[in-house]
């Protein structure tokens, strides 16, 4: 069905998703509803799995555990295997070095080109980042704003280029590098300008914009949901109006499907505090305003 609807957002590396749902659904369905697998065993098969990888590329687990230490339950229940190897892998080796750590990665996801970013939470750095992407014509399919126990925020984007083929040029690869680096150590997201062209396709069958605003009372911060058409800079855009509004991004669940952005935002207001009902209607109605009308060049 994906396929035959749209063949673009289709590869290698959704058909495994999709297998591995086909999996897990059969599992929970052999052990029934009264015995679910919970969390905790999900995460020691996934830990058990990325071990594995580990080891076989000759990471000494002395190495990886201080980084495991760091991670979060939300890490190892939203990352695949093979990106936990990976995220330990660059960390571990990298642990003495400096405050900010990228690695680019086409292999983790096969199909899109892998982006990990390693910086400090009090960076704030989704809106220099999707900034940084934008102005080199990547499209961002999915991301994973994930902090750590610590004072990290490890992010991983998955991107392709302006016609859908993944990042494979080494020079192209080190400049995006490089030019993430510098915008996250000296860069001012407010000097950013984003000017690519909304795609033909995207004015022509464009999403409403949908903003839901609620609580998530457990964890103390507020949740946004946003639906709409997917374009270049649309991250970029909201990154600007969380700064504007002094809302600080916790967490989030970036998801494109074909032209569709389908993006959660766990929120803060700058006290690290939920938005109240008076700042949660304000953001909402900059959201859906900002993206209503987008510019088209």
């Amino acid at each position: 069905d994906v396929r035959g609807t749209n063949p673009k957002i289709w590869n290698s590396w959704k058909a495994s998703l999709f297998w591995e749902l086909y999996q897990l659904t059969k599992q929970a369905l052999r052990r029934g509803t009264s015995n679910p697998i919970d969390k905790e065993e999900l995460i020691k098969e996934t830990q058990i799995t990325a071990k594995l990888i580990l080891d076989q590329t000759g990471v000494d687990a002395k190495n990886y555990q201080p980084v495991w230490s760091t991670f979060s339950e939300e890490h190892f229940l939203r990352h695949r295997p093979e990106e936990i190897a990976w995220h330990s892998r660059i960390l571990a080796l990298n642990k003495n070095n400096n405050d900010i750590q990228i690695d680019i990665n086409n292999e983790v996801a096969e199909g899109w080109t892998a982006i990990m970013i390693c910086a400090p939470k009090k960076l704030q750095s989704f809106t220099r980042i999707t900034a940084i992407m934008d102005a080199m014509g990547l499209n961002i399919v999915d991301a994973r704003i994930v902090p750590t126990t610590g004072d990290e925020s490890l992010d991983t984007y998955f991107v392709l280029e302006n016609d859908g083929s993944p990042v494979v040029d080494e020079q192209r690869t080190g400049e995006i590098k490089s030019r993430l680096l510098r915008a996250l150590a000296t860069g001012d997201e407010k000097t950013f300008i984003i000017d690519r062209k909304v795609p033909r396709q995207v004015r022509m069958f464009s999403t409403k914009v949908t903003v839901n605003i609620s609580q998530d009372s457990p964890n103390e911060r507020t949740v946004c949901e946003l639906i709409a058409g997917d374009r270049p800079g649309l991250l970029f855009e909201v990154g600007k109006i969380f700064v504007a509004e002094n809302v600080k991004l916790q967490n989030a669940k970036i998801t494109t499907v074909g032209e569709r952005a389908e993006d959660v935002f766990f929120i803060t207001n700058s006290q690290n505090k939920p938005l109240d009902e008076q700042a949660s209607q304000n953001l909402a109605n900059t959201i859906k305003s900002a993206l209503s009308d987008p510019k088209i060049a």
